[in-house]
């Protein structure tokens, strides 16, 4: 077995698959931290029955996430979830240290890649 068998094709699957493995995932972090629900809700700032829906795979906003990941130890995370991306050294050079504050305005022909039309 490989590194690369243990990886998921999130391409292939639904948002509410995706969704579901997340709450996996975290009901997993919460047990190997001895955490009840109710305790993980407390730190977190949020009721029990949000953290059960979490786990179930319902639909939740980036700071209930955050919320439960900070209550967990596990932002540091987001680095390996969503991580900076690098200039190259041209771009680097061509925008003379200033950073890009928005998008060009012509297509650029990854509007298929945001929005998962692929």
């Amino acid at each position: 077995m490989t590194v690369w068998d243990d990886i998921m094709d999130y391409h292939s699957m639904s948002d509410r698959a995706i969704l579901k493995e997340v709450g996996r995932r975290l009901r997993r972090r919460r047990l190997d931290k001895n955490l009840s629900q109710q305790r993980l809700a407390d730190r977190a700032g949020l009721s029990r029955t949000t953290v059960s829906d979490l786990e179930r795979g319902a639909p939740a906003g980036v700071l209930t996430l955050i919320q439960v990941l900070r209550a967990l130890g596990g932002l540091r995370e987001l680095d390996a979830f969503l991580p900076e991306s690098g200039l190259s050294p041209l771009e680097l050079a061509r925008m003379k240290g200033r950073e890009r504050q928005r998008a060009s305005r012509r297509p650029t022909g990854d509007d298929d890649r945001l929005t998962g039309g692929d």
